[in-house]
């Protein structure tokens, strides 16, 4: 049995907490928040402190808050020489105080309060300072149904800069085609298919044989058309840049136009 200490409430954190309620080889044995209120839904579920001081003794204290509040978190830690992690993608093992033995355990996955998520298909990234603490973060991602991936810190920040354009980025898209629905009186349900068949085809090919459209095929009048109906500059300028860049990966793809093949012919 694998005794855990939770620091933190977020999203990140209360995904992991119901994680592990389930998982039987975990025992959360206590759950710590500075601000009590964010988990006094849980006080009849599990031990909950907003006092540092009162912090029970476990196998792991997991670090699942801010980025920002990592390493301060780490130096208030009112203990040393035991096993501390936190879970961001972007934060360096290093940055959390070297008193207790260090590590990261980052769930690659985005962690919403009000979206459910299968937490058995969310990739664990592992990284320790000292090998022999590697063994309880793979367990801990097994005990929950997790593949886990020993990684570098180096590995672990390209990871979070790849998933910051991939999702993040991703779906600030989704919130302009949402607006652009709405403006024109139209369901952005009717976006959805299109949405799940464009991470669906990925799966099986590359996303560079997956791009389609009008900046991948230089179709200039449907580009100028588009640029014409886009009322918001900020708008506007996003479509610009990601055509620009479409054009620019495809370029030898672009189809010549009949000057072009006049040229060629002299």
């Amino acid at each position: 049995m694998i005794s855990v200490v939770l620091l933190g409430a977020g999203n990140v954190a209360t995904h992991l907490y119901k994680a592990f309620s389930k998982a039987e080889n975990v025992s959360v044995v206590q759950w710590y928040n500075r601000t009590h209120s964010s988990i006094l839904s849980y006080v009849n579920e599990v031990d909950t402190t907003d006092n540092l001081e009162e912090l029970k003794e476990a196998d792991i204290y997991i670090l699942a808050v801010s980025d920002d509040s990592i390493a301060q978190l780490s130096q208030d830690l009112p203990f040393e020489n035991r096993l501390i992690t936190h879970t961001s993608g972007s934060v360096a093992m290093h940055d959390l105080d070297k008193k207790n033995k260090i590590s990261v355990f980052y769930p690659l996955q985005t962690f919403s309060a009000a979206a459910d998520i299968n937490i058995t298909e969310v990739p664990i990234c592992i990284e320790v300072y000292e090998k022999e603490n590697r063994q309880i973060l793979k367990d801990l991602a097994k005990a929950i149904g997790c593949k886990s991936h020993k990684i570098s810190t180096e590995q672990r920040q390209s990871i979070h800069l790849a998933a910051v354009f991939l999702n993040n980025f991703t779906n600030q898209l989704y919130r302009i085609g949402h607006e652009i629905c709405e403006s024109n009186n139209l369901e952005f349900d009717i976006m959805k298919p299109l949405i799940l068949e464009t991470a669906r085809k990925i799966q099986n090919m590359s996303p560079y044989m997956a791009q389609t459209g009008p900046a991948k095929r230089n179709d200039k009048k449907t580009i100028k058309r588009h640029l014409k109906q886009i009322e918001s500059e900020e708008h506007k300028a996003i479509y610009k840049l990601l055509t620009a860049s479409i054009k620019k990966t495809h370029k030898y793809n672009l189809p010549i136009n009949s000057g072009q093949k006049k040229r060629n012919k002299q």
